[in-house]
């Protein structure tokens, strides 16, 4: 029993050798630094489309969308108050289902999802730098690359530099989208038909099904907020301002999401609307700023797009190296990669060896089958992530929560269950080699954990 203790006073413990320098400010910003991305401006086509060509029931999704995200942010924002570790993911899995499968997590993570991310990011930055400066392929995977290595250099050498820059572009990012924001709704002359029915003649259950196509389209765009917690350990007063960033930032978030779709049916009519995405043309925010700004709109939502991505992978490129530090410091990882640089106070090798992996993914995938494996990855795990939360309050039952999830059990069972629903129809619509290596990877890592010996990682 006393052992039992002391494990749970070193994961409840605030003292870490990393540096404290991220504010609640900073965890809010990288929340939505990462969230926010360039899909505000096309993804409401997809919501629109999957509803029927609803605007009611699109905005309708949005909301019910950030609701999901929100009840997972409380989940979240228990474990990472109640266990300020770096690593956060692979911590939950590690004390909850034990190291095979929080390794497994981790080494997927390593491999794909979280490498893949910043990968992802750092093409879509190329692709979107080629509307303003014609480049070839190979330039763009070579933009992509410097990217990756310029960023690394500005995490390695201190989360506080690395929040500074995470904090302005954060701000940078949400400057265009407010303008085209708040011009839409200004300027808009059109009276949004917010009624909870289809442009076609359908039954109610088909009513639901559009609506669940419309949520899981919207999750795409909320996704990222589970990215905090793999920096607790350089955040300031984590059990205080863990919970306080997620619920802020997902609330923020949620309602830039809603008020920006709801902008784009107030500047464009029903006709326009659906005429443009019959066309492909997908980027219905981009339409808004042309018609409300002119060409100078246009300008704005390339720049936008731009800071929002760079800002993105900047944030990705603080977090996730954090997972392999903590693996290192378990013994399953290599041993070099726990190590804090004394100077920076940062994993310094952490952050190398993740600049690695994203380096060479950029050249082995492209960016469709990147974002796939991404989002595979991520699912999951995270189903199981929620469940920890029921798994911990029956194992630790007496350990400190400074937070507790409302409606407990059912908002982790909840959770889980969309997860598994969002697997189940990632799965059905993917690609099948990526889904197959989305698979595989983990059942690899497994193997790997049972045939090498553990702390023997040089």
């Amino acid at each position: 029993m006393s052992e039992q203790n002391e494990h749970i006073r070193e994961l409840q413990s605030t003292e870490t050798g990393l540096a404290r320098e991220i504010s609640l400010f900073g965890g809010v910003s990288i929340l939505i630094g990462i969230m926010v991305g360039s899909g505000i401006f096309y993804l409401g086509s997809y919501v629109f489309m999957y509803t029927g060509n609803s605007q009611g029931l699109s905005i309708l999704a949005w909301v019910i969308g950030g609701i999901v995200t929100l009840i997972s942010g409380l989940c979240y924002a228990e474990l990472g108050a109640m266990m300020p570790r770096a690593g956060g993911s692979y911590v939950y899995l590690r004390e909850a289902y034990g190291k095979s499968v929080a390794f497994m997590s981790g080494f997927s993570g390593f491999i794909l999802g979280s490498s893949g991310s910043i990968a992802a990011l750092a093409l879509a930055f190329a692709t979107m730098l080629n509307n303003f400066i014609p480049l070839s392929s190979s330039l763009q995977k070579i933009v992509a690359v410097l990217l990756i290595v310029f960023l690394t250099a500005v995490n390695y050498y201190g989360v506080k530099f690395g929040s500074w820059v995470q904090n302005l572009f954060t701000v940078a990012k949400l400057v265009p989208i407010i303008i085209i924001l708040g011009f839409g709704l200004a300027l808009g002359t059109h009276t949004p038909d917010l009624s909870l029915t289809s442009a076609g003649s359908v039954n109610l259950m088909q009513v639901i099904s559009m609506i669940a196509m419309g949520v899981v389209a919207t999750l795409w765009a909320y996704e990222g907020w589970t990215n905090l917690n793999n920096v607790a350990e350089e955040l300031k007063n984590p059990k205080r301002n863990l919970p306080l960033a997620l619920i802020i930032a997902i609330g923020v978030v949620m309602a830039l999401y809603i008020a920006f779709n709801f902008a784009i049916y107030r500047v464009l009519s029903f006709a326009e609307i659906t005429s443009a995405i019959a066309d492909g043309n997908l980027f219905l925010g981009t339409a808004v700023a042309q018609r409300v700004l002119g060409n100078f709109g246009s300008t704005l939502v390339g720049l936008g797009m731009l800071i929002s991505v760079f800002g993105a992978t900047n944030g990705c490129v603080m977090v996730f190296p954090r997972q392999y530090y903590a693996m290192a410091k378990d013994g399953l990882f290599f041993r070099r990669v726990g190590d804090i640089n004394p100077r920076t106070k940062t994993p310094g090798n952490a952050i190398l060896f993740s600049a690695l992996v994203s380096i060479i993914l950029v050249f082995f995938r492209n960016l469709n089958q990147l974002t796939s494996l991404v989002v595979l990855q991520g699912l999951i795990f995270n189903g199981l992530i929620f469940l920890s939360v029921i798994i911990f309050r029956r194992k630790f039952p007496t350990i400190e929560r400074p937070y507790k999830v409302w409606g407990y059990p059912f908002i982790p069972v909840l959770a889980a269950l969309v997860m598994v629903g969002l697997l189940v129809n990632t799965l059905l619509t993917s690609d099948f080699s990526n889904s197959l290596i989305s698979l595989l990877i983990p059942a690899l890592a497994y193997v790997i954990y049972l045939i090498i010996p553990k702390n023997q990682l040089q």
